[in-house]
């Protein structure tokens, strides 16, 4: 059991103090000269975000915020805690923060695939998010919070998608995407098979027509299932639909072409329960 006590916060008067390293510029965030793609520290916003970051794997470096914040926190022993005025902190980190705390955290070394596929209980259900060419922080963040409350139970991604632990995307998030097992699909979409070697049905979402209608897809018959997503407009690649062994829609009024890929992963994690 990991011993945790209210925050005692060192004062930063300083915006050049090496002490708050992790927080410096967090707008160039994974553009930090010498900082390569996906390899810096975690960095999560905001009181809510940050106590699932406590109650999540992952190691806690240190906390930055204003009097008050930092403080109001358990905090496990040896976390390094500081604090600083508004001026300050904004000085840091690059812009006006609202939520008032920030924490960083180190990162955790890639899940081995069967990990994912399979999770503690083997013979449990089991429900994935598979996501193809996500560029974009914010949509993997909404995709991470919808996963969360509507019960998936981990996200592949394939080798061309965002960061999910970049800063925007924990905080669109809210720090649910700290509690989501994830893994990088390095064959795609060839690894697919993998998926249907474990017992997942996979299941491709897309507004063609020729698609069948995803209330037909029937989450009881096949308890292990995969929903196949793809990148805001240009959506699930043809090689990727192939691949999948269901190619599923949305049934929508005319005169309109399609969903946000948050909105519709939504939709599919809650009709696929």
């Amino acid at each position: 059991m990991i011993a945790c006590v209210s925050a005692h916060p060192e004062v930063i008067i300083d915006p050049a103090d090496e002490r708050v390293a992790d927080f410096r510029d967090l707008v160039a965030g994974d553009r930090r000269p010498g900082t390569e793609r996906g390899t810096g520290p975690v960095i999560v916003e905001g009181v809510p975000a940050v106590e699932r970051l406590l109650a999540s794997p992952y190691r806690i470096r240190s906390v930055f915020g204003i009097p008050g914040r930092v403080s109001g926190l358990s905090l496990p022993d040896g976390v390094a805690a500081y604090e600083a005025d508004r001026w300050v902190l904004s000085e840091v980190i690059g812009f006006r923060l609202t939520r008032g705390v920030l924490a960083s955290a180190d990162r955790r070394p890639p899940l081995d695939l069967d990990d994912v596929l399979f999770g503690p209980d083997p013979s449990a259900p089991r429900r994935l998010a598979v996501l193809e060419g996500l560029n974009d922080h914010e949509n993997i963040g909404s995709i991470a919070r919808s996963a969360v409350a509507l019960g998936v139970d981990a996200l592949l991604l394939d080798p061309t998608c965002a960061d999910p632990l970049y800063r925007r995307c924990v905080r669109v998030s809210m720090g649910h995407v700290l509690s989501l097992p994830i893994a990088v699909l390095g064959d795609w979409p060839g690894g697919l098979t993998r998926l249907h070697d474990a017992g997942y049905r996979t299941v491709a979402l897309t507004p063609a027509d020729d698609a069948v209608d995803l209330a037909e897809v029937d989450p009881r018959v096949h308890p292990r299932t995969a929903l196949l997503l793809g990148a805001e407009g240009p959506g699930l690649t043809p090689a990727a639909q192939s691949a999948a062994q269901v190619r599923a829609r949305i049934p929508m009024r005319g005169g309109v072409d399609s969903l946000g890929v948050a909105a519709a992963a939504a939709i599919g994690f809650a009709t696929l329960r």
